[in-house]
């Protein structure tokens, strides 16, 4: 081939992304008997669906609804979410035979592994009639002459050269680049003056500031339930304290709100009222120290890591004041930290931000702009929470696309 562009092909889509939302999109396309080719840089497609839920592949959430993503347009995910439902995606998995398990919040997962949902996109986008471009980069994007209709896009890489009716970009976000995540479709979107909405790495963490690393550092791997609140966000699950900081599913969906400056509120014992149970104990006449009854409620890395910090008093209970007893208790309800960082895209689930939704048809999330382009999946600006809701969003919009590109 000596590396020169030497065939032509005509395709009325072309999908670049082989990834979750890109093959919804070529069934959806392929069964409504359009010809497909799907562009991916990768060897293999569906890298993230592999190594998502530990493996197992937290397809869809059935509590899916637009109040669990996070978008400058609360509203645009509506059509898309109501008009491709998780039970859509279940019944696919069901007449596929897939074994599957809900774990816990409306997850849903495979029972065996992540490949078997690959495997199931794989095979309907076959039945589809969809081609496969694997290991191709795409060198340019140009846009035909109003003559050329109905073809509106040329899409050169080193083998081929497509021409295509509608071009459908589904390259996904920046989060965790080793298994090759670009800002390609970022570039597209410029390219064609689509705006872009700010981006950030998203459900990740917390990296703590030095001074609170070193003063929580030594905490790592300590793991417990407790409530923690972004803006006007509260999510009740475990946190983890890490060497760096903070993870965890509470703290990777708190993540997902933050901005930096913002501070985190922690509650360390939700749904209790420590003051008061320290009173009971104190009115009962016990005799222990704050810290020794605090070990009770907490795990005694924690609760001697807080007295040290914000309790030094050794006194037995009796003999510390209430006023002492309940500004202690105030920190417990809410320690407040400003995080340094999220801890980045190399960790990150997803990308908040993106194409801006603005630009785009919530029904069909077609460029309001460019006729014939459509940005689908995780590069548009909708981002779920964990728990399946980014799948659900890939397999929603992917449909939605599919449907009239």
């Amino acid at each position: 081939m000596h590396g020169q562009t030497n065939m032509n092909t005509r395709t009325d889509v072309l999908i670049i992304g082989a990834g979750g939302a890109g093959m919804m999109c070529a069934i959806k396309a392929g069964n409504r008997g359009r010809s497909v080719v799907l562009l991916d840089h990768a060897k293999k497609v569906g890298g993230k669906i592999l190594i998502s839920g530990g493996g197992r592949c937290n397809f869809t959430n059935l509590g899916a609804s637009p109040n669990q993503y996070v978008s400058q347009n609360p509203h645009f995910a509506k059509s898309a979410l109501a008009r491709y439902t998780p039970s859509d995606f279940i019944e696919m998995v069901q007449a596929h035979g897939i074994e599957y398990h809900e774990k816990k919040l409306g997850q849903q997962f495979c029972d065996g592994s992540a490949q078997q949902i690959v495997d199931l996109l794989l095979t309907e986008c076959k039945g589809a009639g969809a081609r496969f471009q694997l290991e191709t980069r795409v060198e340019q994007i140009e846009r035909l002459p109003e003559d050329s209709h109905p073809l509106r896009f040329r899409i050169i890489t080193k083998v081929e050269v497509f021409e295509c009716e509608s071009l459908v970009i589904a390259t996904g976000g920046l989060s965790i680049p080793k298994i090759g995540a670009t800002g390609f479709g970022y570039d597209v979107a410029k390219q064609f003056g689509v705006s872009l909405v700010e981006r950030a790495a998203a459900l990740d963490g917390f990296v703590l500031k030095p001074e609170d690393e070193t003063r929580f550092g030594g905490l790592a791997g300590l793991s417990f339930d407790s409530e923690i609140r972004v803006r006007d966000k509260v999510f009740r699950e475990a946190i983890l304290f890490t060497h760096a900081g903070l993870s965890g599913p509470a703290t990777l969906q708190a993540s997902l709100h933050w901005y930096p400056g913002d501070p985190v509120i922690v509650d360390l014992l939700p749904e209790m009222n420590v003051f008061e149970w320290f009173l009971s104990k104190k009115k009962s006449g016990n005799k222990s120290i704050v810290r020794n009854l605090l070990s009770e409620l907490l795990p005694s890395r924690l609760s001697e890591r807080f007295c040290e910090l914000y309790f030094k008093d050794i006194r037995p209970l009796p003999d510390v004041s209430e006023k002492e007893l309940k500004s202690f208790c105030e920190i417990l309800k809410a320690w407040t930290f400003v995080p340094k960082e999220t801890v980045g895209y190399s960790k990150a689930e997803v990308t908040r931000g993106g194409v801006d939704t603005d630009e785009l048809s919530s029904k069909t999330l077609e460029s309001k702009k460019m006729p014939g382009l459509f940005f689908i999946g995780e590069v548009v600006d909708v981002t779920g929470w964990l728990g399946g809701y980014n799948f659900q969003w890939a397999w929603a919009s992917g449909a939605a696309a599919g449907a009239v590109v």
